[in-house]
């Protein structure tokens, strides 16, 4: 050590490895505060199950085959499980808008080679069908997501997004026609009293909602009275 340098003093030593031990374990806790935060997914009011809800009219009143117009140019959808998730109710027909009986099918999913039965139509002529009405592509939803029926000049008979171009054939369980999508809309799952004439949502069946790791996780449940319709012009 040159002559004219002082000695670092102790105590001075020691604060200095006090201080920079602060330093380094404030940097710790704050990247382990981080990663609990990412760790961690945020709670949300989930369902364990999904509910079987009657569908309801704007009025209130139950939804019965009457009110469903036979390859309706209009928009009709419903929150399902959860609030702002929409699904499309159609009542399928021909060209004539006679109603047409649609089975259950085996619908592949081109995104992971799956495959699953799609459900039947309802109601008396099992023409009533219903699936997600949210783009499996990026998300988007109606007006952009529609229903065109039999009769209309472009994509006859299909659900077309035109925000991207995807198509899906709602008469073969909402099966992917065109891309960019790789996976058809999740059907959902109707049931029918014949002796009430009145429809309900039970479940989704297929891919999963698209935006959500579960269809029961990642918003609020609709409320437990019904699932009420909407219509919306085109």
């Amino acid at each position: 050590m040159p002559k004219d340098e002082k000695p670092i003093d102790e105590q001075r030593r020691n604060f200095l490895k006090v201080v920079g031990v602060m330093i380094i374990g404030a940097g710790i806790v704050g990247t382990l505060r981080s990663v609990v935060q990412y760790a961690i997914p945020p709670v949300s009011n989930a369902e364990s199950s999904f509910p079987t809800l009657l569908l309801l009219l704007p009025n209130g009143n139950p939804v019965h085959t009457t009110d469903l117009v036979v390859n309706n140019p209009s928009i009709v959808t419903f929150d399902y499980p959860l609030q702002n998730e929409p699904n499309f109710l159609l009542r399928l027909g021909d060209a004539s808008n006679n109603d047409v009986k649609i089975d259950s099918t085996t619908v592949d999913i081109p995104a992971t080679g799956g495959k699953y039965q799609s459900p039947a139509g309802v109601g008396p002529y099992g023409s009533v069908v219903s699936s997600s009405a949210i783009c499996q592509h990026l998300g988007c939803i109606p007006p952009e997501l529609r229903f065109h029926p039999p009769s209309s000049t472009n994509f006859p008979g299909k659900v077309h997004c035109d925000c991207h171009g995807s198509t899906y054939d709602p008469y073969k369980g909402f099966s992917v026609v065109t891309g960019p999508t790789k996976s058809p809309l999740p059907g959902l799952v109707l049931s029918y009293d014949s002796t009430k004439d009145t429809y309900s949502a039970t479940m989704l069946v297929g891919p999963t909602i698209y935006g959500h790791t579960t269809d029961l996780s990642g918003g609020n449940p609709v409320s437990s009275s019904g699932a009420t319709i909407t219509t919306l012009g085109v």
